[in-house]
This record gives C-alpha cells, structure tokens and sequence, in this order.
C-alpha cells in the first residue's frame, strides 16, 4: 500500500510581512531563556509608588483587614481558659518582677510617685511594641500560603499583627486605670498630650514591623535575631528606669536612635508628673518615627513584588 508524506510548512519572518523572526538555537537566544509572561530581571524590584494610590488600595482592602485581625487574634487565644487576660498578665508580672527585685537593686527617682505605676507606664508601650514586631516580623513567611492566594495590598498583614497589639495595649489600659485608682492619684490636664504621644508610638511600631517583615523574607536570619534583639531592648530602653539614668549630653540623640526613649518619657510627664512631654527627647523621637514609617514603608513596597516567589 503507498504511503503519503505530509510536509508542513514552518512559517518564517519573509512569510508575513511584520512576523517576529524565530531565533536559531545558534542566534545566543539560549543565553536568554526567559517565559513570555515573566517580567525582566530586577523589574519587581522597580515598581513606582504612589503614596495616595497605596493609601487608596489599602483602605479599599479593609473588609480583608479587619477578616485578618479577627483571625489572628481569635487564633491566639484559642483554646485557653483565661482568654483576653493574658494580654494582661505579661505586664503586670513583668510590673511585679521590677517592683520586688529593680526597685531594690538601683535608686529610680519616680519624683515622689508609686513605682509600680512608673514601671508600668513604660511597659505598656513596651509590650504594644514587643507584640507587634515578634509577630509582624514573620507574618509574611507565616502567612506565605495564602499570599499567593489572595490578591491585597502585601501591607495588610503586617498592619493586622499591630492592630492585634492595639486591643491588647487597650485591654492593658484599663489595669492602668486600675492603678491610679488604687494608689488614689489622677492625671493631670497635660493628659491632653496622649493623642500624640500614641500617635509617635504607633509609628515608630509600623514602620520598624515594615522593615523587619520584607527582610525576614529575603534574609530569615533576621526572624531568628528578633527574640535576641527584643530582650535586649528591654533593657536598653528606660523601662524600668528613667530618663535621668542616661547622660544629658546624649539623651537627644538616644532618643533619635530609639524613639521608645521620647515616648515613655513623655507618657509618664504627661500622666505621672503633670508636666508636657519632654521635647528635648520627645521631639527627636517623634521625628525619628516619621522617618521609620516613611522610610519603612518606602522599603516595603519596593520589594513587595518578590515577596511571593521568595515567601
């Protein structure tokens, strides 16, 4: 029986006037494999920013925000018998260790006020600050599954851990309250000043749990430096001391370096002294926050689009 033999024609660029010409395995197109939907090498690194686009995206995205809030903070108290306490007990038991064992190792000069209520007013924004960057700072290698599902704004994770920190440094509040009533003392007017002092306090938060989130992703040794780092910045920032224990000369730029330094300062001038913030380090703090939101922010979004190949 004859066979037939079929010849099909392999179009080439003199066929159709405009036709991309097919490159030759000798035409040095195998130095360039790349898919036809891939962008080029370094393009995710190189998206323009626009902040009101990015204010836009993310407030259009807050149904999302509010889904991944509630989650992470039902998912952590899950399961336990005292619930939302435990947002309570880590300051107050950290309040009685510095009570018992600081207060009797160093001389803390309160001016005359309880030192229970001094330490705890610098652990409250402490613990705001610890919750949101221990947890911040891994959210997007935690949640790497479903960023790949779910198309949002990369920011709203990091934003929901420092929400879930703002409930629990609210709930903490109220044992505050509490204290004052109990050591029968009231804050004064300059209360007035708290507004802003939280303000520089949630700024500084974010914008350092911005930077450490997308480098958590690209360099994972810095998840594992976190705990360290957290410990000791404790000690490092006048928590269970005060602002006078560090040198004149370099309060300011102490202040600059760690904006938790202006922050305390100013919550215990404002509510425990009945004195305005101290400007000399609360001015630099509060400039050094702006910076970290900014800059913080800035960062993320420049890497944001390799978060999901590399997460």
């Amino acid at each position: 029986m004859p066979t037939s033999t079929i010849t099909i024609p392999v179009p080439s660029a003199d066929d159709e006037p405009g036709s991309p010409a097919i490159p030759s395995p000798s035409s040095g197109a195998a130095d360039d494999v790349r898919s036809p939907t891939e962008p080029p090498s370094g393009a995710r690194y190189r998206r323009p920013l626009t902040p009101w686009r990015a204010v836009r995206d993310v407030a259009r995205s807050g149904e999302l925000l509010r889904a991944l809030t509630t989650r992470e903070y039902r998912a952590r108290y899950t399961q336990t018998v005292l619930g939302m306490t435990w947002a309570v007990i880590t300051p107050v038991l950290l309040m009685v260790a510095f009570v018992v064992f600081v207060q009797r190792a160093i001389t803390v000069d309160t001016q005359g006020q309880p030192y229970a209520l001094f330490a705890y007013l610098g652990l409250l924004p402490w613990a705001f600050f610890s919750t949101s960057l221990s947890r911040g700072g891994t959210i997007l290698v935690l949640e790497s599954s479903l960023l790949n599902k779910v198309r949002c704004p990369r920011e709203v994770f990091p934003l929901s851990t420092v929400a879930v920190a703002a409930i629990d440094f609210a709930v903490s509040c109220g044992v505050l309250a509490l204290l004052f009533l109990g050591f029968r003392t009231l804050p004064s007017a300059q209360i007035v000043w708290v507004p802003v002092i939280l303000l520089v306090q949630i700024a500084f938060t974010l914008g350092l749990v911005f930077v450490t989130a997308i480098l958590v992703v690209y360099v994972r040794d810095v998840g594992q430096a976190i705990p360290l780092l957290l410990q000791f910045g404790l000690f490092a920032t006048p928590v269970a001391y005060g602002i006078d224990a560090i040198p004149d000369g370099i309060r300011s730029l102490y202040a600059a370096i760690n904006p938790l330094v202006g922050v305390i300062s100013a919550y215990r001038s404002c509510l425990l002294f009945g004195e305005p913030p101290p400007w000399n380090v609360f001015g630099p703090s509060a400039a050094s926050a702006v910076v970290w939101l900014v800059g913080g922010y800035v960062l993320f979004k420049r890497f944001e689009g390799g978060i999901a190949d590399v997460a």
